[in-house]
């Protein structure tokens, strides 16, 4: 087993990967944004050339689960093998809720998480976030899984954009994060937000004259009158103070204490900017959720705002501690890790979620694969590649793509991959050229299996159809000598901008790509999103350190 600690990405089946990759008690913290078997599509927008989120979109991911033979398998390992009130309780589960998909996604999580107990160190912590169609069902997993003793707390995150038909019944407006601990001593640290402005109007209402800096009067009397100790007169007042002597009066000489006219009772100078602000409790209501317009949208409905995860990774690790996200999908846990030093891991079952995080890693800090990080799971040989276009085509189309930067067409891809016309259009590429800036496309078809020269002939109609400036034809097998003069025959595309010309219909075979082989064309667009770049906590400080 190769051990895998940190900043790495793998492609995959979490279950598979926690057992095989990842050893007992090496993460810090675990966060999880699993599916919540609401029959929801997990979709993928990508940028459009004027920035916008294309119409088209990829769902990559349907999150109906259902019972069948994998379950029952599942089932059967938990039953057999788990910790005796794991196995009850899930046995209890069932005979309650019956082998529907709620209790498909209940045995899957189950399944998951006494993994991700084995993972986790003594000292850390877990965050699981699901929203009320299966709190209270989690909850009681977590409880068995992770021990009732060890819950934290029910975390209420208020989105701010309440869902669903009011007319009907009170809208929903919040997210649940159930917070678990390993056992005693788990890391923490306090958080806090800034005082709201109203409070901070109505208490700080002094300024001092020599630095400008606004500050409040604290009390500075014992609430607690049986102190003779600290009974003593101070400035001509009498009284049971906090402090003793010595310690007011160096509050005093260092200009802390004032007292407002003579014989007032000395109070203590509080300035607002030393104050560290509210300690924050288990209703989050101050961050919002990602919006429509907002620059850290990518276009991937369930992304969460990078604030939310600083906050549980700020609270529940150190620096240099190891972040396991096991369904990072667009990858803000990742990201918010990245920023604020830590190590991290990121699991996610399909090839558009690791592509989208190659380009957020790239976009926000510069990173390059193989260099800064690891991927495992996606192939790296013809052999690799062979074995995934067997096992999943669908998943090796979008692996494809990736290669060469294109940018999924259409189609709907459920556990098993994608589905739906496609216009014979597996992937677009778009550049700019001409004087007036048009943009021109490049189709892109991928083939896995047996390939011929009436192929070609169909990408050079599609082409000429959607009045496209390139073909693309990425191949498993080598080309026949036919498919190349096919190939051939389409002429050139001549660019006015960049003065070159292009062959029109190309063939890249993917042993080729693997070799580094590229496509001829005009410089192309990104496909997803572009991520704003971030500078990593320690950058900050630095900045200021100089």
């Amino acid at each position: 087993m190769k051990v895998i600690t940190e900043n790495t990405l793998f492609y995959g089946d979490n279950l598979s990967i926690l057992r095989e990759y990842i050893p007992e008690e090496s993460v810090d913290l675990i966060y999880l944004d699993p599916p919540f078997n609401s029959n929801r599509s997990y979709n993928v927008l990508f940028r459009d050339e004027s920035g916008k989120d294309a119409q088209a979109q990829i769902t990559a991911f349907e999150d109906t689960w259902h019972w069948g033979q994998e379950t029952e398998q599942t089932y059967y390992e938990i039953v057999q093998d788990a910790a005796p009130n794991v196995a009850s309780m899930i046995n209890a589960l069932r005979g309650f809720i019956g082998a529907n998909q709620m209790m498909a996604y209940l045995v899957m999580m189950t399944a998951r998480l006494i993994e991700l107990h084995r993972v986790l160190k003594p000292t850390g912590s877990i965050y699981l976030h699901c929203d009320p169609t299966a709190s209270h069902y989690l909850k009681i997993v977590m409880d068995t899984v992770f021990g009732v003793e060890n819950f934290q707390n029910e975390i209420i995150w208020r989105r701010q954009n309440a869902k669903g038909q009011a007319s009907t019944r009170f809208a929903s407006n919040h997210d649940i994060i159930l917070y678990y601990g390993k056992r005693d001593g788990k890391i923490w640290h306090s958080q806090y937000k800034g005082y709201d402005p109203e409070y901070v109007k109505k208490f700080y209402r002094f300024t001092d004259l020599e630095t400008g800096r606004i500050y409040r009067l604290s009390d500075l009397t014992n609430p607690n009158k049986n102190r003779p100790n600290l009974t003593y007169e101070f400035l001509g007042v009498t009284r049971v103070w906090r402090w003793t002597k010595e310690r007011m009066q160096k509050a005093y000489d260092d200009g802390l204490v004032i007292q407002s006219k003579p014989g007032g009772v000395p109070q203590y100078k509080r300035y607002l900017d030393e104050q560290k602000g509210v300690s924050i409790d288990d209703i989050w209501d101050d961050i919002l959720p990602i919006q429509a317009q907002s620059a850290e949208r990518l276009g991937y409905p369930t992304q969460k705002p990078l604030s939310l995860l600083e906050r549980i990774i700020e609270a529940s690790s150190n620096e240099g501690d190891v972040i396991l996200d096991p369904f990072c999908g667009c990858g803000t846990a990742v990201i918010a890790a990245e920023k604020l030093g830590r190590k991290w891991i990121g699991i996610d079952v399909t090839h558009l979620s690791i592509s989208l995080m190659k380009y957020r890693l790239k976009d926000n800090f510069k990173l390059e694969e193989k260099k800064d990080y690891e991927v495992i799971g996606e192939p790296e040989s013809l052999a690799s590649a062979r074995h995934l276009a067997q096992k999943d085509r669908f998943q090796f189309e979008w692996w494809a793509l990736s290669l060469v930067k294109a940018k999924p067409q259409g189609g709907t891809g459920g556990k098993r991959g994608k589905k739906g016309a496609d216009k014979g259009i597996d992937g677009v590429m778009n550049f700019v050229d001409g004087a007036r800036g048009k943009m021109k496309s490049v189709l892109v078809q991928v083939k896995s299996g047996h390939v011929k020269s009436g192929d070609i002939r169909d990408l050079r109609g599609v082409v000429e159809r959607e009045d496209a400036a390139i073909g693309l034809f990425i191949t498993l097998e080598k080309p026949s000598r036919n498919m190349v003069t096919e190939a051939a025959s389409a002429g050139f595309y001549e660019s006015e901008l960049w003065q070159k010309t292009y062959p029109r219909i190309q063939i890249l075979t993917i042993e080729e790509i693997l070799a580094g082989k590229t496509i001829e064309m005009p410089p192309s667009y990104g496909t997803f999103k572009r991520a704003q770049k971030i500078r990593r906590v320690a950058e900050e400080q630095a900045k200021f350190d100089i």
